[in-house]
């Protein structure tokens, strides 16, 4: 897998991060030898407030890391469980409700980056996202958000977005449908490996 991760030459905007990701490998077997201790400390780095910290390349490269983690759990949730049956916060009936109020149009099949991170975007966004300032935990996290919700988190179909955003966006996704064909590809292919058998 290591050697898969070197292969890759990432370019565009994303480029650093998900360079970044490339070390989360190391990262992860150096964790898995210092056991329940490294990842106590990881956790701890990780809780504490951006202005500890200045531009800590080892701080980066754990974010990238728990990004990726949740990007992967999250993939593999929708994968194996029907969508519409997911509750991904307590929230979710509030956001959703929310969301659509807010953006009543906006398409969530095919996300257009614009439309997310554009000045004008950005204002609109805002008061959404402070909305569940006390709502929902780390609400303004960075997280890795799919722009074609049919496709897997690649270089080209990931983008950055705050956790309300995620949230937003994939409840949505998962009372609309539009997650269902990650479901229903999953459950595909497990059915043609149990023919093969």
């Amino acid at each position: 897998m290591l050697n898969q991760l070197q292969r890759l030459n990432f370019g565009g905007v994303a480029a650093g991060f998900l360079e970044k990701l490339k070390v989360c490998l190391l990262y992860r077997m150096e964790a898995v030898m210092k056991g329940v201790e490294g990842a106590t400390a990881a956790a701890h780095a990780l809780s504490l407030p951006a202005e500890a910290y200045g531009n800590d390349a080892q701080l980066e490269v754990m974010w990238a890391m728990k990004a990726y983690n949740h990007a992967e759990v999250y993939f593999n949730l929708i994968s194996s469980v029907d969508p519409k049956f997911l509750k991904l916060t307590k929230s979710d009936d509030m956001i959703y409700t929310k969301f659509r109020e807010d953006f009543p149009d906006f398409d969530i099949k095919i996300l257009d980056p614009e439309l997310l991170k554009s000045p004008e975007a950005k204002e609109k966004w805002r008061p959404f996202c402070n909305h569940f300032e006390h709502l929902v935990e780390d609400f303004n996290y960075g997280t890795l958000l799919r722009l074609d919700c049919e496709k897997d988190y690649t270089e080209e179909n990931t983008i950055f977005a705050t956790r309300i955003q995620f949230f937003a966006i994939e409840i949505a996704r998962n009372r609309e449908g539009y997650n269902n064909i990650v479901h229903s590809a999953n459950a595909k292919a497990k059915q043609q490996k149990k023919e093969q058998r």
